[in-house]
């Protein structure tokens, strides 16, 4: 279970620290995303990203201190590559479209692609489909981002910037498979010192996310339209 470390972070001892990013198509609303999260923002005039920005906040996740360092790429395409060398490091990723903009969701491919292309293998990604406030313009069904979900072995929510639907849920859910996986390494580190002359390396470990891998835990499943 996550919990809140307040917005802005939280003083004291802090266990781990985990890059994350949040890549997508410009004005998709990862900014928004991310100010509502790390500091309960919101704005109606935002202007679209110029490279690459950060916000930290921290949060307590099974007694254990986890500061987010959550990075904020530009979707425009003259930035990707500026923005690809910042998903190395990165242990987790939120995908986000815009659920009112099909195009946004067919790039979702592509942005997949380069992600895993650039960052860890055992990076936990979760598939966003982010103004959910606007269900009257929606272009994407659950149905299909639910679907490619599965296929790519995703997690998936429907999110509103705006209102702050699900927002916390998303990087809540992020942020605890990320710790899960990291312990799992740490097991497997632990597990193997005596069979390797790095014993902190885990290079060809595959690590598995508990679960089927594009399941929100029961207790978030209200998080799409009807069921």
């Amino acid at each position: 279970m996550a919990g809140g470390g307040g917005y802005g972070g939280a003083s004291g001892k802090v266990d781990y620290v985990f890059k994350v990013v949040l890549i997508g198509d410009s004005s998709v609303g990862k900014s928004q995303l991310l100010a509502r999260f790390a500091r309960d923002e919101f704005s109606m005039d935002s202007k679209a990203t110029i490279g690459v920005e950060f916000q930290t906040r921290t949060l307590v996740i099974e007694q254990k201190s986890i500061k987010a360092q959550i990075w904020d790429t530009a979707g425009q395409e003259r930035y990707r590559a500026v923005t690809s060398a910042y998903y190395r490091g990165a242990v987790g990723a939120m995908l986000v479209y815009d659920m009112t903009k099909r195009e946004t969701f067919e790039h979702i491919p592509r942005w997949l692609e380069e992600l895993r292309a650039h960052a860890d293998k055992n990076i936990v990604i979760i598939l966003i489909g982010n103004k959910s406030d606007l269900e009257d313009q929606r272009a994407v069904p659950t149905e299909d981002a639910k679907e490619f979900a599965e296929k790519e072995g995703l997690f998936f929510l429907e999110t509103s910037a705006l209102n702050a639907t699900n927002v916390e849920n998303s990087f809540n859910t992020l942020m605890t498979e990320i710790y899960n996986t990291v312990n799992k390494k740490n097991l497997a580190s632990v597990e193997n010192q005596g069979e390797s002359n790095n014993p902190g390396s885990l290079a060809g470990k595959k690590i598995v996310i508990p679960g089927s891998g594009q399941d929100i835990p029961a207790k978030t499943s209200t998080c799409c339209t009807s069921s």
